[in-house]
């Protein structure tokens, strides 16, 4: 029994790095057109829902280190769909907002979802559960990240 413990197939963060490694693949052609990549669709997302947005905020947001995001932001910056400018309030904090470029891509992203959803062999129910499923996951793994 302990044995199967160690089975590849039995680790579910191995099922949850192949079905992330999958869906991926899946939003690589769907973004084409946008000529963005999945992590700076992400960005899009965060900033098309709440505009503008800290660094800081944004990275905690998509759970990135600023490592990661400031070099995607740059990119981002130089194609035109975002910009980044010191805070008004507090010249400390970088804030990141949509160029019209930017806004202008939210429309022609609106059908990702729906297009997506057709590539996956699960009803709007199952997939509604397994993102609740996953969010229960993420919180509690975020919870003993943040006190371990």
């Amino acid at each position: 029994m302990a044995e199967d413990k160690m089975k590849l197939e039995n680790q579910i963060c191995f099922s949850l790095y192949a079905t992330t490694r999958e869906m991926t693949k899946l939003y690589r052609p769907l973004l084409a057109d946008l000529n963005i990549t999945y992590p700076q669709y992400l960005v899009l997302l965060a900033l098309w829902e709440t505009n503008p947005l800290t660094v800081k905020a944004l990275g905690s947001r998509l759970y990135l280190d600023s490592g990661t995001l400031t070099p995607m932001l740059k990119r981002m910056e130089k194609e035109d769909l975002i910009e980044r400018y010191r805070s008004q309030e507090d010249e400390r904090s970088v804030l990141v907002g949509l160029t019209e470029k930017g806004r202008q891509a939210e429309d022609k992203a609106a059908c990702i979802p729906d297009l997506l959803l057709e590539n996956i062999d699960m009803s709007e129910q199952e997939i509604l559960h397994l993102k609740n499923t996953l969010n229960r996951m993420l919180e509690g793994t975020k919870e003993k990240g943040e006190n371990g």
